[in-house]
């Protein structure tokens, strides 16, 4: 019980408009994980104090590189079965057909 409302706190800090009230709720998740000690969430804790500065640039801008995780993603699927390319300028098209929305198709 105690792990899921620590994780529901967290997604409360995640929720935060902006960077002040993100940087409070992260303080308030931070001590409740000192106090509850929970192991699992150990190496997150430390995560976050870590990167806790550029984390919180977050809340600055609304930035993501979304888009280009997917992308990347989507390019190492095909990779993983695209063993009958002969080249890579097959693999390329492939690339580019898969990431790209074909509205007669």
């Amino acid at each position: 019980m105690q792990a899921y409302a620590l994780k529901e706190s967290f997604f409360d800090f995640m929720d935060a408009p902006d960077r002040a009230t993100a940087s409070k709720r992260l303080e308030y998740w931070l001590d409740a994980c000192d106090r509850l000690k929970i192991p699992e969430f150990k190496a997150c804790r430390k995560m976050l104090v870590n990167w806790k500065p550029y984390i919180l640039n977050a809340f600055d801008c609304c930035l993501s590189n979304g888009f280009t995780e997917g992308c990347n993603n989507a390019i190492k699927a095909l990779k993983r079965v695209a063993f009958g390319f002969k080249n890579f300028t097959t693999f390329r098209a492939r690339i580019l057909l898969s990431l790209t929305s074909h509205p007669n198709i």
